[in-house]
């Protein structure tokens, strides 16, 4: 009588411990990455000017550079950062998504909000372009395209998402989109009475310009508290838009691997979705927003939360920045996000004045 083929006995016992193993060897990381959030906060409650999230990103970016600690974030540190960086950031983007009411939107009218839509399109195309005229590697282009047309830091996480990007090839894009977004903060307000804007239309211009919802309030506040009330409802507007780019990214992506599967067998090929189960959460969390349900109790505790799973991813994504690597090799990275600073600034300033 011959024995049958069974799992052999402990498998289960063993696979639960390699898992258990693996949610161990994420503690380290995952506890850094609390106490920078926790170091960020405190930072941004010390200096309102400085946007929590883009303190988040710089303290990984010195977390990965410092002599001593870069150690431990590229070694025992680096499962934990790296489940930060790519979960906790789609979790963050479905969380935005409370932030829009469509009545909101609704309310700018039909001129304005063809004109946010132009700005954001035409951004996006004029970026795109330019990072495969600078012949940028992989998805770089289609990154940056992203995150300075759209939302910054979490358009480029929505995206990566679609082209399954390592985390590591969204460092580049998102150190560039916060490099840019930072420098707003002084150099907007500067420009505000040169350029003959009064206090609504600077808010206009901010939020038509700037990439993060962090910085756009750094910069907009700047001007009191009717720039802040406008630059708010641009960029919401302009965060809207993340749902249908990111669709449209993945219906390329669709066809580019239907066209790349011509001939041979189909049958194990893996398309990526139309609608990301992150992005059909945004906009899930739009409509629950529009429809008024939620009492603000909650409104207030999904933006904390919001706020502080996107500073644990940033700070995650930071702590993969290699400064030397990232000057020596990201010169005409760096050309292409400056031009795309330039192009979105001058196309928000036509806007405003079209508004």
């Amino acid at each position: 009588m011959t024995q049958d083929v069974a799992t052999p006995v402990g498998s289960d016992k063993q696979g639960g411990l390699l898992s258990r193993g693996l949610r161990y060897k994420r503690l380290p990381g995952l506890a850094l990455a609390a106490a920078a959030v926790a170091a960020a906060w405190l930072i941004h409650a010390a200096v309102p000017v400085l946007p929590f999230l883009t303190v988040a990103v710089i303290l990984g970016i010195l977390s990965a550079n410092l002599p001593g600690i870069s150690t431990a974030v590229e070694g025992v540190m680096q499962p934990g950062l790296v489940l930060a960086a790519k979960r906790f950031m789609r979790l963050g983007i479905v969380l935005l998504g409370l932030k829009l009411s469509l009545i909101d939107v609704a309310a700018l009218g039909w001129a304005t909000l063809g004109i946010v839509v132009g700005i954001v399109l035409l951004t996006f195309v004029g970026t795109l372009l330019l990072g495969k005229a600078l012949k940028l590697p992989g998805d770089q282009p289609l990154l940056l395209a992203a995150g300075f047309s759209i939302c910054g830091a979490s358009a480029i996480g929505a995206m990566s998402g679609v082209t399954k990007t390592d985390h590591r090839g969204t460092v580049v894009p998102i150190a560039l989109v916060t490099l840019c977004g930072t420098l707003a903060i002084a150099v907007l307000p500067a420009l505000k009475g040169p350029l003959g804007l009064d206090d609504v239309q600077f808010g206009h211009w901010v939020g038509a310009g700037v990439h993060d919802v962090g910085q756009v309030v750094a910069t907009a506040q700047t001007a009191g508290a009717t720039a802040l009330a406008g630059a708010l409802i641009i960029k919401l507007t302009r965060v809207l838009m993340l749902a249908p780019m990111v669709t449209g990214a993945a219906l390329v992506q669709r066809y580019r691997s239907r066209a790349a599967a011509s001939g041979t067998e189909k049958s194990n090929l893996k398309f990526p979705p139309l609608i990301p189960l992150f992005v059909a959460g945004f906009m899930a969390m739009i409509v629950l927003r529009t429809l008024g349900i939620l009492p603000h109790a909650a409104l207030e505790g999904a933006a904390i939360a919001q706020d502080l799973l996107l500073a644990a991813a940033l700070f995650g994504l930071g702590a993969s920045v290699q400064m030397r690597s990232l000057l020596h090799t990201s010169g005409r990275a760096i050309v292409a996000a400056m031009l795309s600073w330039g192009l979105i600034g001058v196309l928000a300033y036509v806007g405003v004045q079209l508004i």
